[in-house]
């Protein structure tokens, strides 16, 4: 019984505290510390020869360490009271779920760009990778949106994937990998070499999760038919994985993702998913971020009710 509990309470309860709180700014946050530790090697690391090798060795070992961290972490709250246990996952199910914070800046993207373009360039700074400064009105909603559709996948359908494969230990190990491919897995010339082996390993991380995200948006949306333009469209992505979610969101919405845009000063070239350039709006906003929110509550009970049965079949 208290297996059971351990597994289920934890995922509703860090569930609705993500809802109801996002991530407060003035919340202490371990993603924000994982940031800060790649930052710190890669600056040190990142530079001389050997830059793959560095790079891949320096990953693997953060990845591993942080999976130990919470494994003992975990193994520890264990001989705690039940209430201590399960008040202790469910903070770092929270923490390692990133759903709200993300809708409500694209919210606010759209309400900036409607009151100028030099605000709407500042609040999708905050969410993009993308140099901001030249975009147009319609590239600010549209990196908003595909912002949103990756978020789905990467901040929500992951980590509870992982969550259901291996709970807390490797819900936080695939954290690691996230944010380690979102520093330092582009393709630029500073990071190209020593981020390959890390973007690399979050293409497998993300595999499944991208996968069954472009599944479940299309059975929110009521479109099964959508996953026709997202086995036309995703493979043009240059990700493997997160033109999934971005073209099954472009198709729902009947909508056209995609184009040159920059990073670190150099121009990146992506195809366009979709061919339909129509202006966006409001309405698409609303639409999309009911999208997230269903999908999100598909996977919870997907989540839940496999777990249990894995459970429930381990221990008869």
């Amino acid at each position: 019984m208290n297996t059971v509990l351990l597994y289920t309470v934890p995922l509703l309860v860090g569930w609705i505290l993500d809802i109801l709180l996002g991530d407060p700014s003035w919340l202490p946050h371990p993603i924000v510390l994982f940031g800060k530790i790649i930052a710190f090697f890669e600056k040190r690391f990142n530079k001389g020869t050997r830059k793959v090798l560095k790079g891949a060795v320096i990953s693997i070992l953060l990845i591993l360490t942080v999976a130990a961290f919470f494994f003992f972490l975990i193994h520890f709250s264990d001989r705690l009271p039940l209430v201590a246990a399960i008040a202790i996952r469910s903070i770092f199910v929270f923490y390692f779920l990133a759903g709200t914070t993300l809708i409500r800046e694209c919210w606010e993207v759209f309400k900036a760009v409607d009151r100028s373009l030099y605000e709407g360039r500042k609040q999708v700074a905050r969410i993009v990778g993308r140099e901001t400064q030249d975009l147009s009105a319609q590239e600010i909603r549209t990196a908003a949106l595909e912002t949103l559709a990756e978020n789905l996948s990467d901040g929500v359908i992951a980590p509870l994937f992982w969550y259901l494969i291996g709970g807390i230990p490797a819900m936080a190990a695939y954290k690691m990998v996230n944010t380690l491919d979102s520093m330092i897995g582009y393709r630029t010339e500073r990071y190209k070499e020593f981020g390959k082996v890390a973007a690399k390993i979050d293409d497998i991380a993300n595999w499944i999760p991208a996968r069954l995200t472009a599944f479940l948006m299309a059975v929110v949306g009521g479109k099964l038919s959508v996953l026709r333009f997202v086995k036309k469209y995703a493979r043009c992505h240059a990700s493997p994985n997160s033109g999934y979610p971005e073209s099954a969101l472009a198709g729902i919405l009947n909508v056209r993702f995609g184009g040159a845009h920059t990073y670190f000063g150099e121009i990146i070239e992506k195809p366009y998913i979709g061919d339909n350039p129509r202006a966006l709006s409001f309405n698409d906003i609303k639409r999309a971020v009911y999208i997230n929110r269903g999908a999100e509550a598909v996977m919870i009970l997907f989540t839940a009710s496999l777990g249990l049965l894995i459970r429930y079949f381990a221990f008869v």
